[in-house]
């Protein structure tokens, strides 16, 4: 035991010399996977709470005249209008998927002023891609109250410069607030009130705050951290040479 001992401590010592390649490369590359990390773990905080207030519910709201829409309210505050759809000033929001079909998302004004309205999500349809024709959407235009969520205008990941195309409906490509107001002549309220599903006149309407929750961002985030310790451990196994 004691010769096998001194055999091990006589052999040849381990130095900390690091080369220059692999410092440069530890030194460039620990620090974006440090960062990944912690910007997965910040994305999984807020889908946390965007999940929260999507499951918050509450005494529903009412909208009117006088309401300022989004601005004064939490995402996913439960909302009610009372006024009449604007049956013929509809629109068709595009490249909408629904269980792998292409479809749209039918946006119909309700008018609860002189000139003021709420943008009603009324649900998904699909695109028949062999009618020329838009889907048939038309509703009852008479007075009624309608309940649901208020979000948040959909944005696209990368903003386009597109142009509403003349009649009714309309297919948009995710309009502005401004555009929105400028087609229909009148001010439309921030936000949009996803119809709930119990209500009438819509159609498939499976609400959810995000497709995935939490939990891939914190996958992410601990794939970023292990990487890091990887790069890290490896590093020094290169650095820890043995004396010449």
């Amino acid at each position: 035991m004691r010769a096998a001992a001194r055999a091990l401590s006589s052999g040849p010592a381990r130095r900390f010399r690091p080369g220059i390649p692999a410092t440069l490369f530890t030194a460039f590359f620990l620090p974006l996977l440090l960062f990944l990390g912690s910007w997965q773990l910040d994305r999984a905080g807020q889908k946390q709470a965007l999940f929260d207030a999507f499951a918050a519910g509450g005494p529903a709201v009412a909208l009117d005249a006088e309401s300022a829409g989004l601005e004064e309210l939490r995402r996913y505050a439960p909302v009610e209008a009372t006024g009449r759809y604007l049956a013929e000033r509809q629109f068709l929001l595009d490249n909408m998927v629904a269980g792998g079909q292409a479809g749209y998302r039918v946006w119909t004004p309700l008018l609860v002023g002189e000139d003021r309205v709420v943008l009603v999500d009324r649900g998904w349809v699909p695109r028949d891609f062999s009618a020329e024709q838009a889907p048939d959407v038309a509703v009852d235009p008479g007075p009624r109250t309608v309940a649901g969520l208020l979000d948040r205008l959909p944005r696209p990941g990368i903003e386009l410069d597109t142009r509403m195309a003349p009649g009714w409906p309309k297919v948009v490509q995710f309009p502005t607030l401004d555009e929105l107001s400028e087609a229909l002549g009148r001010t439309v309220m921030p936000g949009v009130l996803l119809l709930d599903a119990a209500e009438p006149d819509g159609y498939l309407r499976d609400w959810r705050a995000s497709d995935f929750g939490p939990e891939r961002h914190l996958g992410y985030a601990f794939q970023w951290f292990a990487l890091a310790v990887t790069l890290v451990i490896l590093y020094l196994a290169w650095s820890f040479r043995k004396s010449d």
